[in-house]
């Protein structure tokens, strides 16, 4: 099995950075595809930005331009660097990783605040 450890996020003002990093431990050779989707209060989770195994970054559109998708193939890690923040990105955001098989692992979950 895989394990997901998140780190980053916290408290930012508008138009501020933050970098939300993934890391996986286990069976990582079984992973195909890895991403961040994100949880607002009353809202469904929704997709942010995802990598596909031996592909390149795909960027919702509220995120295109504003966030960077990166990962350490070595360290069996992704990072999600966002800057530019606006309130609406306020939310818990998670890291995904697809197995072979289709086997979903998510994060933990971390918070984004981002004050006006």
């Amino acid at each position: 099995q895989v394990q997901l450890v998140q780190s980053g996020g916290g408290l930012v003002q508008a138009g501020g950075s933050l970098r939300l990093s993934c890391a996986a431990s286990g069976s990582t050779i079984r992973i195909r595809a890895m991403g961040w989707y994100r949880q607002a209060p009353g809202k469904q989770r929704e997709l942010v930005a995802r990598f596909y195994s031996g592909g390149g970054p795909y960027y919702e559109n509220f995120a295109e331009g504003r966030f960077t998708l990166s990962r350490n193939v070595a360290r069996n890690a992704w990072y999600l660097q966002m800057n530019n923040l606006k309130p609406e990105d306020t939310a818990v955001y998670y890291c995904k990783t697809v197995l072979v098989g289709d086997t979903e692992v998510w994060g933990q979950g971390t918070q984004v605040t981002v004050s006006s």
